[in-house]
């Protein structure tokens, strides 16, 4: 199935009431989707993707951070006011991943993949997994204060430090330990330190952003090519050539000014950096990220996923907050794009994962996965641009 409108972002208009646009269709049509089909009522937990007609994918296995981000989503719709059942869909969901995910097998940490009926699959202790426990603990935690919850937060940091911490610097891929290293990892665990940090007021957790921020500076981050990279070898030495990955520019973009809020450490020189090199991989036909380009600014990858669309729209909804002219039109146009290319889907509260660069659709299913992306981007516009 190809794209409905395929016009340059530049040529078609913007609503001005985008960002009420999108927080109806979440509160409407994708927080009930999500909720009812996207939630298996038999054996519990949420399902990782629905069909293309959103039907729920019953035998697909679970991702451990897909079980996060859904309750993450739900933790925020309720922090946000806009689903009266999210608070209890949120519980729901983090009980069914600390009893099915949290160490099934006796050994500390959450296990990578579960299977439909909550048995464990793939027991690997994934980094990237455990950005977005903590993650969605700390959404969690900032909705009751719960010390329970509070107390998985410290067993789960206490985790990262006595068996993923590297000598190097950052986390290791998880365990076993694997190479090549990904910076991605290391980015969520920064964007969960400055939740933990907002939901605790610990300045421990304002330390431990501070962590990432260093490595940032110090290996992911290439100040003369102004690009962040995606690999690298065990000592964070760069792996050429360099894979970049304009969503992941953004984002950073985005968490910088985040790290700034809670620290006053200034980021802006870093955050125009990082913005202005995402941009230079776009789709000419829509204006959109496309997935990967090299270090020089040249297109790799054509196909162009949704998640660097919510990721370029939350950059400029930073830049908006830090007072840049023109950064709320550009997230508003950032936003608009995605409405007009990915969520208008025909099964209502679904969305287009991929497209290739003639826009046909590289995805049948809608996976759970890109909820987190769509919600956080709407959060951030309503509670900046208004």
């Amino acid at each position: 199935m190809a794209e409905r409108d395929n016009a340059p972002a530049a040529d078609a208009g913007v609503s001005a009431d985008i960002v009420g646009t999108l927080k109806r269709r979440l509160i409407e049509h994708c927080l009930p989707l999500w909720s009812t089909e996207g939630w298996d009522h038999k054996a519990g937990g949420f399902v990782d993707r629905l069909d293309s007609e959103g039907r729920a994918d019953a035998l697909a296995p679970r991702r451990g951070f897909v079980q996060a981000r859904q309750l993450l989503c739900f933790a925020k719709a309720a922090q946000m006011g806009w689903y009266p059942a999210a608070r209890a869909i949120a519980l729901k969901g983090l009980e069914h991943l600390l009893a099915k995910a949290k160490a099934p097998d006796g050994k500390p940490g959450y296990v990578h993949t579960l299977a439909p009926d909550g048995a464990a699959l793939d027991p690997r202790r994934d980094s990237y997994d455990h950005a977005f426990v903590l993650l969605a603990l700390a959404t969690v935690y900032g909705l009751d204060r719960d010390a329970q919850i509070r107390t998985e937060i410290d067993v789960l940091c206490h985790f990262l430090d006595t068996q993923l911490r590297s000598p190097h610097g950052g986390v290791h891929e998880g365990l076993p330990v694997s190479l090549p290293r990904r910076q991605n990892p290391q980015m969520h665990l920064f964007e969960s330190m400055i939740a933990v940090f907002d939901a605790t007021h610990d300045t421990v957790f304002q330390n431990r952003a501070g962590d990432f921020f260093a490595l940032f500076l110090a290996n992911l981050y290439d100040k003369q090519r102004q690009v962040l990279g995606e690999y690298f070898e065990e000592d964070w030495s760069k792996i050429e050539p360099v894979r970049v990955e304009p969503g992941h520019q953004a984002e950073w973009a985005w968490l910088l000014k985040g790290f700034e809020r809670i620290t006053g450490c200034p980021t802006g020189r870093y955050r125009g950096e990082l913005l202005a090199s995402a941009l230079r991989y776009r789709d000419e036909a829509t204006g959109c990220l496309i997935d990967e380009g090299n270090a020089a600014g040249n297109i790799r990858r054509h196909t162009r996923r949704l998640w660097p669309q919510t990721e370029i729209a939350k950059a400029w909804i930073a830049q908006a907050e830090a007072g840049e002219a023109g950064a709320a039109d550009e997230a508003r146009a950032a936003l608009s794009r995605l409405e007009r290319h990915y969520l208008s889907h025909p099964v209502t509260g679904g969305w287009y994962d991929q497209f290739d660069r003639d826009g046909n659709s590289l995805v049948a299913t809608i996976p759970a996965s890109s909820f987190y992306h769509v919600l956080c981007a709407v959060s951030e516009a309503e509670q900046v641009l208004g």
